[in-house]
C-alpha cells in the first residue's frame, strides 16, 4: 500500500465521501443481513481484526497515539502491510485511508470487497486489483467483560473527524466513546427481564444488556442511529444464547424503536434503564441571537441548559417497575449562589425515587465550551471565525445563567417497591480514579442500604460482619511517639474510598472476621480502652453503618 501523500496514480479516482451515508445493511432483508453478518463476522475473527490484534500491528507507541486521535504514528506503522489483514482492516477502517481492492478482496475472505460493499461498509472506484476501495462507515472491534463473562465485538458507526478531515454532520453516529464505554462500565448487570436503552445511539449498551436480560428495548430519536444499532445487533449476533467466553453473542433479542426520549415506551415498565443521553449544554443561538449553532444529534438534546438530564431524572420513574433501576450519565450546572449538590437533590425529591449522585469531573465554563467545540471537529487552526463564534456562543449562554462550572458524573436511580417512600439520597464528589468495572460494587451499595435500611442500631448490634478482601490499613505516627496520630482504611475496589478512623474503629474493623457479634466487638474494645461501652457504641455504630454501606465491611453469613 501506497503511502499517504505518494503521487497520485492513473487508476480511477475513488469516489468523494459522502456526509450522511446510509446505514450499514440498509435494504437487506432480516435473513440476507443475518447471513452476510455471520460472514463477515468470521471474516473479522479470521483476519485478526480485534482489539488485541490491532495493538499488536500497530505497537504501543502508535497504539496509544491513536487513542488520541493521532494518525501520524499509526499510518507509519501500517506502511506497506497489504498483505496483513489486520493492518489492512485498520488502515481501511480505523484510519479511513484507501486500500487496494486486492488487500481488502484477501483480508475480508469470503465477504470480499463486493460484500462489503452490499453490506454500505465501503465504495470502490474499479474493478482492477490495484483500484482504491474506501471505507463508507467506521468499523472497529470492541472487547469487554460484563457479568456474563469477555466478549469480542465488532461496532460500526459513522468516519469521525480523523477519517473525514472535516467537522462532524449533525446527524453523526458516533460509536462506543468515552461516556458509552463509562455507563457500560458502571451498569449494575444483575439478571432482569425487561431492560431500556434511552438513546441507543450504536447499540453498544443495548449489546451488553441483552446478556443479562431477557429482552431489550432501544431507542432513539435519530433514525440513522437505530440503523446503525440494528447492524451492529445482526453483526455482534443479538437473541444468540452463546455467550462463551470471546463469543460474540447476546443472549437476548433486541428491540428497536424510533423516538424522543420516553415517548416510545410511554405505558410501559421496565427493571433497568441505561442512558447516555444527548446531556450536552450548547446554546440554541449565536451570541449575536440569530442564527443558531451546529446540533448533534448523538449529544444536543434541544433544550435550554441542563433540562434534559433533569426531565429525564425526574420522568424516568415513570417507565420503571418497582424496584427497578435506572442509570445515566449526564451533566449539569453549578449556578452562582446555589450548591450543586442543593440543585440536582431537589431533582431526586420530585423524582419520588431512591437517588444516588456521583459527580465525577467539574469543568469551567470556557474549559467545557473548549472541549464540546473540538468535539463537533471545529479547532482554531482551521476554522479560527467559526470556533470563535461559537465560544463566544458559548460563554453567553452560560452567563446567562449565572453558571460558574458544569458538573458531570453518573446519577443512579430506584423505584421503592410497593409504593414506599424513598429511601436513599445520597450526592457525593468523587473525582479520582475508581476500580472498573464499578458496577458490581454499586449494585452491592444499593444492597448494603436496604439491609441497613431494615436494622435499628440493636439489629445491627447483633450482627456478625466481616472485613472485605480489599480493605488495608495505613498508620501514621510522629517520629517517636509510640500510637499513630492517623489511621487510614483505604479500599481497593469499587471507588478507592479512604476513612479516617478513629483507634477503637479500627479494632473494630481489624477484629471483624464474621465470628463476633457488632455488640461483643465493641463490649471487647471498650474493655480494653476502659471506657462505657454504651458510649463507645454511640460513637462507633454510626461509623459502621459507613463502611456497611460503602463496601469495607460486609455482612456474614
Amino acid at each position: 500500500m501506497p503511502p499517504a501523500d505518494a503521487p497520485a496514480s492513473t487508476a480511477p479516482a475513488a469516489p468523494e465521501r459522502v456526509v450522511s451515508p446510509a446505514t450499514p445493511g440498509a435494504g437487506l432483508a432480516p435473513a440476507e443481513l443475518a447471513a452476510a453478518a455471520a460472514t463477515l463476522r468470521a471474516d473479522l475473527a479470521a483476519a485478526g481484526f480485534t482489539v488485541d490484534g490491532v495493538e499488536q500491528v500497530l505497537g504501543p507507541v502508535a497504539s496509544a497515539a491513536l487513542h488520541r486521535e493521532q494518525a501520524v504514528p499509526a499510518r507509519r506503522a501500517l506502511r506497506g502491510r497489504a498483505d496483513d489483514p489486520t493492518a489492512v482492516l485498520a488502515t481501511l477502517f480505523l484510519l479511513g485511508d484507501d486500500v487496494p481492492r486486492a488487500a481488502l478482496e484477501s483480508a475480508l475472505g469470503r465477504t470480499g470487497v463486493d460484500g462489503a460493499r452490499r453490506l454500505g461498509l465501503v465504495e470502490a472506484a474499479g474493478a482492477q486489483d490495484d483500484d482504491p476501495v474506501r471505507a463508507v462507515v467506521d468499523l472497529r472491534p470492541y472487547a469487554a467483560s460484563d457479568a456474563a463473562g469477555p466478549v469480542t465485538w465488532w461496532l460500526s458507526s459513522d468516519l469521525g473527524e480523523l477519517a473525514t478531515g472535516r467537522r462532524l454532520a449533525p446527524d453523526h453516529v458516533l460509536g462506543a466513546g468515552g461516556a458509552s464505554l463509562t455507563l457500560a462500565q458502571v451498569t449494575v448487570r444483575t439478571p432482569v427481564g425487561r431492560v431500556l436503552d434511552l438513546g441507543t445511539g450504536c447499540g453498544i449498551q443495548a449489546l451488553h444488556a441483552a446478556r443479562h436480560a431477557r429482552s431489550v428495548v432501544g431507542t432513539d430519536i435519530s433514525r440513522r442511529a437505530l440503523g446503525f444499532a440494528a447492524f451492529n445487533a445482526a453483526l455482534d449476533d443479538a437473541g444468540s444464547d452463546d455467550v462463551a467466553a470471546g463469543a460474540a453473542g447476546t443472549g437476548a433479542p433486541i428491540e428497536l424503536r424510533e423516538g424522543s426520549m420516553l415517548d416510545p415506551v410511554a405505558g410501559e415498565r421496565f427493571d433497568l434503564v441505561v442512558s447516555n443521553p444527548p446531556f450536552v449544554i450548547t446554546p440554541r443561538a449565536g451570541a449575536d441571537g440569530a442564527g443558531a449553532l451546529p446540533a448533534y444529534e448523538y449529544r444536543d438534546g434541544g433544550r435550554a441548559g441542563d433540562d434534559v438530564v433533569r426531565d429525564l431524572v425526574t420522568g424516568v420513574g415513570a417507565v420503571l417497575a418497582p424496584g427497578g433501576v435506572a442509570q445515566l450519565l449526564g451533566n449539569w450546572e453549578h449556578r452562582r449562589g446555589v450548591p450543586w449538590d442543593e440543585r440536582v437533590g431537589a431533582w431526586l425529591d420530585e423524582s419520588g425515587l431512591d437517588g444516588w449522585v456521583v459527580q465525577r469531573e467539574v469543568q469551567d465554563p470556557a474549559e467545557y465550551a473548549e472541549t464540546w467545540i473540538r468535539d463537533g471537529g471545529t479547532t482554531p487552526e482551521r476554522e479560527p471565525a467559526a470556533w470563535a463564534t461559537a465560544y463566544d456562543a458559548w460563554l453567553e449562554d452560560f452567563a446567562a445563567r449565572d453558571v460558574e462550572a458544569v458538573g458531570f458524573g453518573i446519577v443512579t436511580l430506584r423505584r421503592p417497591v410497593d409504593g414506599a417512600r424513598p429511601t436513599l439520597r445520597r450526592l457525593e464528589e468523587h473525582t479520582g480514579p475508581v476500580r472498573q468495572p464499578l458496577g458490581a460494587h454499586l449494585a452491592a451499595s444499593l444492597a448494603a442500604h436496604d439491609w441497613l435500611a431494615a436494622r435499628d442500631d440493636a439489629a445491627l448490634a447483633g450482627a456478625r460482619l466481616a472485613v472485605a478482601p480489599d480493605v488495608t490499613e495505613e498508620r501514621f505516627h510522629t517520629p517517636g511517639a509510640p500510637d499513630p496520630t492517623v489511621v487510614l482504611l483505604r479500599q481497593g475496589d469499587g471507588l478507592g474510598r479512604a476513612v479516617r478512623a478513629s483507634t477503637g474503629l479500627a479494632a473494630l474493623v481489624g477484629a471483624s472476621d464474621g465470628e463476633l457479634t457488632v455488640g461483643q466487638l465493641v463490649g471487647a474494645i471498650a474493655a480494653l480502652f476502659e471506657v462505657p461501652a454504651d458510649d463507645l457504641a454511640g460513637e462507633l455504630l454510626p461509623a459502621v453503618r459507613g463502611l456497611v454501606r460503602d463496601g469495607f465491611l460486609a455482612p456474614g453469613a
